[in-house]
Order: C-alpha cells, then structure tokens, then sequence
C-alpha cells in the first residue's frame, strides 16, 4: 500500500507559531525531506523529533523527486518541510506535490505558517481578494511583468530581499504611481516585527533612510477601477428613446 506525502508548514519567526498537529506528523513519518538539513535540524531538536532527514531543494529536486516518488508507492509516509514557511509557496514543493498528485499519490498540506497572510491583513489594505507574486523575477521579463501589474485592480502582495527591497519600491513608484498605497512587513513573527505604511514614496523614502534588515513581504494596493463616463443601462429603453 503506498504511503502519503505532507506538506508541513514550519514557523517563519516564532516557534511557538508550529502546530500540535505538524508535531505529530513529523514524528511519525518514515522520511523527512528538508530544503537545508542543517536549518531543519535545529528545528527537530527543539521539538524532540527524531526522523531521517534528507535535502530537498531547488537545485537537487528535479534528481531527487522520481525516487521519493517511488519511495512513497513503496509504503513510505514521507514529510516535506522548508526553512521557514509553508513548503511551494517561493520554496522548493510545488514539483513533487505535482509529481505525487499525478501519480494518485495522496497529498496531504497542513494548514500553518506563511508570511503573505499576516502581511497582507495587518497591511489595512483590501484583502478580500488578492494577487500573490512572491519574488519578482530579477531580470528577464520583469518590466513586462510590472506593466501588466500596474493594472492589476486586487491588492498585490510581493517577496523580497532587503538587499533590493528600495530598488524594488523605486520601481513600483514608475510603474504603479507614488501615491499607490503599500505597506512593508518586516521580520514576521519575529521580535523585531514591523510594518511601515504609507503610499509609495513615503515607504521608498524611509528605507532609503533607515537600513531594512530581515524577512520582506511588499504589500501594494490595487489600480483604482477604470471609470466609465456614461453609465450603461439595461433593459429595453424607456418611452420615447
């Protein structure tokens, strides 16, 4: 009988943020895959977890993911965790969910840790409906991407390093417009959380000031829905038109 592959989400900041239920499911799995073993293990020693671990990540998991694969049709309840967050989403994932789904191997996701969620909610900003986009692409194709954003009409969230977090609003100012409202989070779950709100510029201005440092979700507001200028009407006409 094959086994199950999970996808267990693990504390961006505080651990005290992992679930009872992401316990139990890594202590009870035959194999643990993790993006860095050297960060999960620190993990694992908190939480008194005792699996094999083995790497998964971006540069190995196109070579790893048909034995996993094949390890869970053998009966292997296999785990797979990141660093930091919930495994897919900007982390190495989404190929071996596919990869197990296609093959009508059960895949479980736990609810958990992800950074876009608090950032966006405590951001004020629409969040009924939203874009995700995580990391930008550094190069090719990325002022395409930006044109196509700036009439995105849902909030849009983004990830991004602290490195280029300046870079990155000095751009949404020239494709989205200063007065754009965005709010920065920084250092989610962490001790030193913070949010800076404001439009554009003013957020573009303060970093440019005051150093950022840390984990960096870009929360944007969406383009203002174009306005019509004659209101259009259904229904047969009125008497007289």
């Amino acid at each position: 009988m094959a086994g199950k592959l999970y996808i267990v989400p693990t504390p961006v900041g505080n651990l005290d943020d992992m679930t009872l239920r992401a316990v139990k499911v890594l202590k009870e799995a035959d194999l643990i895959l993790a993006e860095d073993t050297r960060t999960s293990s620190v993990l694992m020693k908190h939480f008194d977890i005792h699996r094999p671990l083995q790497s998964h990540h971006k540069f190995n998991e196109h070579q790893t993911v048909e034995l996993v694969k094949e390890r869970i049709l053998g009966g292997l309840n296999v785990a797979l965790v990141s660093d930091a967050g919930t495994p897919g989403i900007s982390d190495p994932g989404f190929l071996l969910a596919r990869t197990c789904a296609e093959e009508g191997i059960e895949v479980q996701t736990l609810p958990g840790a992800t950074a876009c969620i608090p950032a966006i909610v405590s951001s004020g900003l629409p969040c009924d409906r939203f874009a995700f986009e995580g990391f930008l692409p550094q190069k090719k194709g990325r002022q395409t991407h930006l044109l196509e954003l700036a009439k995105e009409t849902r909030t849009m969230v983004f990830y991004e390093s602290p490195y280029r977090l300046v870079k990155t609003l000095e751009q949404f100012i020239e494709f989205f417009g200063p007065e754009r409202p965005c709010s920065v989070a920084r250092e989610i779950s962490k001790v030193h959380e913070e949010h800076k709100r404001g439009t554009l510029a003013e957020v573009a201005a303060w970093f440019s000031e005051h150093e950022p440092k840390g984990e960096i979700v870009i929360v944007v507001g969406g383009a203002p829905p174009e306005k019509t200028h004659k209101k259009k009407r259904y229904g047969p006409p009125e008497e007289g038109e």
